[in-house]
């Protein structure tokens, strides 16, 4: 099932069921969970709280989550500050059609994740920390803040030579099926 992941389940440890959105003809969104109608910021902070949800066209029933969070992220790039440069969205827009497409979309996916873990594990470290303490903390040269940063830097270097390897493998599996070897 497609949806927005989050790791929340029930008391019995089970995956719990997305909450269901509903889009209408009239682009209104309506969350069959608060039977309401919603904004395209409700939804938003659904996806900050980390709420499990599909968003669904009220009337073929497609899935329409990605879409909606596309808009929500050109909503925020278009807010005042954005997150991509111009050369970034040209040069993701150049994998679309690539060979590269299905391992950048692979590459980013676990970055972003990566980069994710970090900040966790940032939030913790950081709990009870004064102000001082905490720009103390994020110090680029403190061995706390490089010893992550070296974590992230080495997880991150480990997806991309993943990802060569995949990419390598491939390639050999191609060349053998046409009779040619490397």
């Amino acid at each position: 099932m497609s949806g927005v992941k989050s790791s929340k389940s029930d008391a019995g440890g089970k995956a719990a069921t997305p909450r269901v959105i509903k889009k209408y003809p009239n682009r209104r969104l309506y969350d069959t969970e608060t039977s309401s109608y919603i904004t395209l910021a409700e939804v938003r902070q659904l996806v900050m709280d980390s709420e499990l949800f599909v968003v669904r066209d009220a009337k073929t029933n497609e899935d329409l989550t990605r879409s909606i969070l596309l808009q929500i992220i050109l909503e925020e790039e278009a807010g005042g500050a954005p997150m991509f440069t111009e050369a970034v969205l040209a040069n993701i827009i150049r994998f679309y059609g690539n060979s590269m497409q299905s391992f950048m979309g692979a590459y980013l996916e676990k970055n972003v994740q990566t980069f994710m873990d970090l900040q966790v594990k940032m939030a913790e470290q950081s709990k009870g920390l004064s102000p001082e303490m905490w720009a103390q903390f994020m110090n680029a040269k403190s061995p706390m803040m490089q010893g992550m940063m070296g974590n992230y830097v080495e997880q991150s270097k480990n997806v991309f030579t993943q990802m060569q390897e995949q990419m390598q493998k491939q390639s050999e599996q191609m060349l053998s099926a046409f009779g040619l070897k490397r």
